[in-house]
């Protein structure tokens, strides 16, 4: 099974990742595509299986930068009620990237 902390890591990176995503964009006719677009995929492959509330979450959070207060804020949630779904996310996210064939 996938580390928790690894988890965490990996979902730290792709947030870093589509927060300055035209800049590696950019460079990719310089560098060559970025490895992080690999592990990006796997996740996002990932999270597409999720309960809509944990999509939205795993899209708000790490594709559109935001944080869980802010979050919380935009859907009128309280933080501890985002966090709680954050946690249910990252188990989700867990269980998938463990199943044979998406670990990561």
């Amino acid at each position: 099974m996938l580390p928790l902390e690894q988890l965490r890591e990996d979902l730290k990176e792709i947030r870093y990742y589509y927060a300055r995503k035209d800049v590696f964009d950019s460079a990719v006719k310089t560098l060559g595509v970025n490895e992080m677009l690999a592990k990006a995929d796997k996740y996002n492959r990932a999270a597409r299986l999720a309960p809509p509330t944990l999509l939205d979450l795993y899209i708000s959070l790490y594709l559109q930068n935001k944080t869980q207060v802010s979050l919380a804020s935009d859907l009128g949630y309280s933080t501890e009620y985002v966090r709680t779904k954050h946690n249910e996310l990252l188990e989700f996210l867990q269980a998938k990237l463990s199943e044979g064939g998406m670990a990561v």
